[in-house]
């Protein structure tokens, strides 16, 4: 005789915008979205580091569009990627030794990263747009 497990009626909420998420797992799905950026970014990256390295003009064209205002905006928004998948990085390592890992220690870890991304991201905006 077959029994047939009969299906848990639990509520779905689909409505993404009212989940709220711990600050810990805002800033590990940043860490992973940041990673995910900056890998994708990589060809322009390149394409960009070997013309400035081919010619005196290679290098002129790509220090002009440098300049652009669109293009200083997708660098600051690189700038934060990197500073944040970096210090993320560094709390996922501490992590996996065994450091900070209670409840308590990791939400507070965790907005030490935020707060370094913050500080750092002002410096980078102050460098860029200054």
């Amino acid at each position: 005789m077959i029994v047939k497990k009969q299906k848990k009626q639990r509520p779905k909420n689909l409505d993404l915008f009212t989940i709220r998420l711990p600050v810990n797992a805002v800033v590990s799905i940043m860490h992973r979205a940041s990673g995910v950026a900056l890998f994708l970014i990589q060809p322009l990256l390149l394409w960009a580091l070997f013309l400035s390295l081919s010619s005196p003009a290679g290098y002129a064209r790509v220090a002009s569009q440098l300049q652009a205002w669109p293009v200083k905006l997708l660098v600051t928004a690189l700038a934060w990627a990197f500073f944040h998948h970096f210090y993320a990085g560094i709390r996922h390592l501490a992590m996996d030794v065994h450091w900070m890992t209670t409840l308590q220690k990791a939400r507070f870890s965790s907005r030490v990263v935020l707060g370094l991304v913050a500080f750092t991201m002002l410096w980078v905006l102050w460098a860029i747009w200054g």
